[in-house]
């Protein structure tokens, strides 16, 4: 007995999910590659929790896209996550050290440092309209570099572009490239917090900037008259001098390794009075 024909409306159906499934396979393969952005770490969601706001990060590799640090130079290995600390290093890098840790980190800050240099070497315009592409759906605010800095002035230009088109949107970061921001107006939502303990911190004077200082405790904070920021409020916001307290993971037996131990010792026993 031959067999019976299928329902037309079965069949249609059929062929209705064989185009659908062509349609989203071609548009997946279509599709750019963009770049990875990030959710608030646990600093960063307090100013959330405090303000309100929807806040995102943007990460490079730590060291590599450094080219004004100094005194928190540090690199992960790209492969091992090895730490090498810069000749001058002070402190290291709390970026750094996250990225030693996990190996999606190092992943996602390599392919966004592979794709804007993609970008870069055909022009400004194709990585600003990278990073444009690519900018979370929902956002006020927007951590430029948790990791990394402006590497180079076509990098720096990108962002301005960006911050432009985002009128509505502030970016935030803090900058070791002092040397390429000076000549640069950048828009009023577009702030840089340069950082001292870089390789150009005569600029900072020069210029009057707002500055973050990395203190070893909260007593040294106070003798300068700074303001500890706990949550990146200062450099999103501010418009003072400000002070950030050492943190991450510091090399053994370094100034910065007893200071964080000290930190953290006055914190256990401030928790244990409470």
């Amino acid at each position: 007995m031959e067999a019976k024909l299928r329902h037309p409306f079965c069949l249609r159906q059929v062929k209705n999910r064989l185009t659908k499934t062509v349609l989203r396979d071609t548009l997946y393969l279509m599709k750019p590659t963009l770049l990875k952005f990030g959710t608030p770490n646990a600093k960063l969601k307090e100013m959330v929790k405090r303000l309100g706001v929807r806040l995102a990060t943007f990460t490079l590799p730590a060291g590599y896209t450094c080219p004004g640090a100094k005194d928190c130079l540090a690199f992960a290995d790209r492969k091992t996550g090895k730490v090498t600390d810069g000749e001058d290093t002070e402190f290291r890098c709390f970026m750094a050290s996250a990225e030693a840790r996990s190996p999606s980190l190092r992943n996602a800050v390599w392919h966004n440092l592979e794709l804007i240099r993609k970008a870069l070497k055909d022009s400004v315009k194709a990585c600003a309209d990278l990073i444009q592409n690519s900018l979370p759906e929902k956002f006020d605010v927007l951590r430029v570099h948790v990791g990394g800095d402006y590497f180079s002035e076509k990098y720096l230009q990108a962002w301005i572009e960006v911050a432009k088109q985002n009128p509505e949107k502030i970016f935030y970061s803090y900058s070791k490239s002092l040397g390429f921001i000076s000549k640069y107006a950048l828009p009023e939502n577009l702030v840089v917090t340069a950082s001292r303990g870089g390789k150009y911190d005569d600029l900072i004077d020069l210029h009057g900037w707002k500055e973050a200082l990395v203190v070893y405790s909260e007593t040294e904070a106070a003798e300068l008259g700074l303001e500890i920021d706990h949550d990146d409020s200062h450099a999103a916001f501010g418009s003072e001098n400000f002070a950030l307290l050492i943190h991450g993971t510091q090399p053994k037996g370094s100034r910065a390794s007893q200071a964080l131990q000290d930190i953290k010792r006055q914190q256990k026993q401030l928790a244990l009075a409470a």
